[in-house]
């Protein structure tokens, strides 16, 4: 396999775990309300609600989910918290918006593990 067809099987498969988080958040009443969004700063995978609290998830897809989650950087989680200040810029409530940071690890076998305020200070 080509590194270009490698690239591609891994883009794939990232969409693949959004959707299956995305499913989980709107199945557990957290209706998914952006997919992918992007901001000057950077994007952010999923955005959710879950009544007042506008939720920022990270989806991080490896064969386990201790893989999955080592595969987050600090520099990616500065970026995924600016970038949330940004996106609530444009709420009602501005930066007053109340915010969590979740991460959402999926293994090889699709199984689903959310870790929720994964970025709290």
């Amino acid at each position: 396999m080509t590194r270009a067809e490698r690239g591609k099987t891994a883009y794939n498969a990232g969409l693949a775990a959004e959707d299956q988080v995305s499913r989980l958040y709107d199945r557990t009443g957290r209706p998914v309300i952006a997919r992918r969004w992007r901001g000057s700063i950077g994007e952010i995978d999923l955005i959710a609600r879950e009544g007042a609290t506008v939720v920022f998830i990270e989806v991080k897809k490896s064969t386990t989910h201790a893989l999955a989650a080592e595969h987050l950087t600090w520099a990616q989680a500065q970026r995924i918290m600016a970038t949330a200040t940004e996106f609530v810029g444009g709420e009602p409530a501005g930066q007053l918006t109340d915010m969590r940071f979740d991460v959402a690890l999926v293994d090889g076998q699709g199984r689903i593990e959310i870790i929720e305020n994964a970025l709290a200070a």
